[in-house]
């Protein structure tokens, strides 16, 4: 469903907490090796690492694993944390990376390797692009982390460490523990963290979008967690915090993709008296039903791809799921039942020209869009669609691989074009008229606030800051 960083969600190592069998000797063995995970900033001029960011929810979870016979601390970057430039404390150094921070996290890992410790490379970027990660790491992680876990833990023990770990097939969800934010939380600086907790039911996405990393990272097939464990880790938020209402960000990339499952679980939440917000597929949402039980379960946003108002556009790049007759359809029940939308918006494809910034503003005014999304095509390395426009692409700069970067001249319109277009759409569609057009009669809450934040922003924005 989604592109690697245009999205709510960033895998860390793409973990979930499973159980394993340990030796009886756990506590002798914890003494062994000291691991610190490291979540780096980016270096990125946009509003990607901006504000307050979501508790990393993949690196946690690779906490929780580590945690049970090592000692493990967490440090992120993102929230003020500094990472130490002498390891002599820790013997195992494991980051994260997805492409805009690559550069950042082979640096730590170069010092880490020249410090002698054992260096893990785990995320999204190490994963499409293992070789090069192998570069500048003692192993790298491909993809989830719990489907080789039992490998990687007996192999630390050992110390028998691989070059790669990667699963001949992924582990199920079904019992998957809750992770441990303890280890995210004990930062100075946890303050910094977005106060929408983030949350995993589902994995996977087997509509194949072709820019997407997804099926490489979570796999195609559609994996879920038992409900009950959901509504527990739920519980767990509500009593660390002393209230019902809490703020939930479902992580997954497409929750929707089984319905029943889907509309199972927001039953099961209904009497929680949770907000949530989550991302969302088109492919079943034209039902009226299933924006009134969203609504009944406390949903206040969903994250939907429109990603584009071409049809022509939408065949290319696989997106079957997205049906333009269906657009105002979706919003239109959404909206009954009090739901904003964000939405999600890509410019840049070669079947892409001026008039599609008209008819993606018409759309997101008469439709009242709340929270409209701009990116600029990227093909993240990895995908296929990266192989295809591989020669094409005007650079290889990976910091610049965040979605606000123009990376090739589409067929229909100049670059030049291009640009001026989509600085004059944000502008447009942020500018104080437009918000309140699309904002009036809208609860006063964090939206809001958004707007407000997006219509500083794009007044001083211009095209040369995109190339």
């Amino acid at each position: 469903m989604h592109s690697e960083t245009s999205r709510s969600r960033v895998p860390a190592f793409c973990c979930n907490s499973v159980g394993t069998e340990f030796p009886e000797n756990c506590s002798e063995i914890k003494t062994v090796k000291k691991w610190l995970l490291v979540q780096p900033k980016s270096s990125t001029s946009m509003m990607v690492d901006s504000g307050s960011v979501s508790m990393p929810l993949n690196l946690i979870m690779v906490a929780t694993l580590a945690g049970r016979l090592f000692d493990v601390t967490l440090v992120d970057e993102r929230i003020g944390d500094r990472i130490p430039e002498d390891f002599s404390e820790y013997d195992v150094v494991a980051i994260t990376s997805r492409t805009l921070n690559a550069e950042i996290a082979y640096r730590i890992g170069d010092r880490a390797l020249a410090q002698k410790k054992i260096v893990l490379l785990g995320g999204v970027h190490p994963t499409m692009m293992h070789d090069e990660a192998a570069q500048h790491c003692t192993s790298v992680v491909y993809g989830e982390v719990e489907s080789i876990w039992d490998e990687l833990e007996a192999d630390m023990v050992n110390d028998q460490v691989k070059s790669l770990y990667r699963a001949k097939e992924l582990r199920s969800m079904i019992s998957m523990r809750s992770p441990d934010f303890s280890y995210a939380l004990k930062s100075k600086n946890a303050g910094k963290y977005s106060s929408r907790i983030p949350i995993l039911a589902t994995k996977g996405c087997p509509v194949g979008c072709n820019f997407c990393t997804t099926p490489t990272v979570y796999g195609k097939s559609y994996r879920y967690r038992e409900i009950g464990l959901v509504l527990d880790e739920i519980r767990y938020h509500q009593e660390r915090l002393g209230r019902k209402r809490v703020n939930l960000s479902f992580m997954d990339d497409n929750i929707s993709f089984r319905p029943q499952y889907f509309t199972e679980l927001l039953e099961a939440m209904e009497k929680m008296k949770v907000r949530w917000n989550a991302n969302i597929s088109m492919n079943f949402l034209h039902k009226p039903e299933i924006a009134r039980i969203a609504a009944r379960s406390g949903c206040d946003l969903m994250s939907i791809g429109f990603e584009s108002l071409n049809p022509d556009v939408l065949r290319t790049v696989n997106k079957g799921a997205n049906r333009l007759k269906n657009y105002s359809t979706v919003v239109g029940n959404l909206h009954k039942n009090n739901v904003a939308i964000q939405g999600y918006f890509m410019f840049g494809f070669d079947d892409d020209s001026e008039k599609s910034f008209q008819a993606t503003y018409d759309f997101i005014m008469e439709n009242r869009i709340e929270f409209p999304v701009f990116s600029l095509v990227t093909p993240f390395p990895g995908t296929p669609y990266y192989e295809e426009m591989k020669p094409r692409l005007r650079h290889f700069e990976w910091e610049k691989y965040d979605t606000y970067h123009y990376m090739f001249e589409p067929r229909k319109i100049s670059g030049e074009k291009l640009l001026e277009n989509f600085v004059k759409l944000q502008k447009e569609v942020y500018r104080a008229k437009a918000v309140m057009h699309r904002m009036r009669g809208k609860p006063l809450n964090w939206v809001w606030m958004a707007n407000f934040m997006m219509n500083r922003f794009t007044g001083g924005l211009k095209p040369e800051v995109y190339l």
